[in-house]
């Protein structure tokens, strides 16, 4: 594997992407690659952790928010 393959696969590496076999081998390449390629790794879990911070949490509807209010009444009543 060379660095440019490390690279992408460092973004799946993140996030939990790699299969088994492949995170076997991205592993060694790990060690092959060194400082540079823990470098690269600590720079994509700075990105993944800011777009996970930039996004928004969605507002729950109306519509959900009285379904779960109409379930929790039932358990009370049963």
């Amino acid at each position: 594997m060379n660095f440019e393959q490390f690279q992408k696969r460092s973004r799946l590496y993140v996030i939990g992407a790699l299969e088994p076999e492949e995170l076997e081998e991205f592993e060694k390449a790990r060690k092959k690659f060194g400082k540079k390629a823990e470098d690269f790794i600590t720079e994509c879990y700075g990105l993944h952790e800011a777009f996970a911070l930039s996004l928004r949490p969605a507002k729950a509807s109306g519509a959900i928010k009285e379904r779960l209010m109409a379930m929790v009444r039932e358990r009370k009543h049963a």
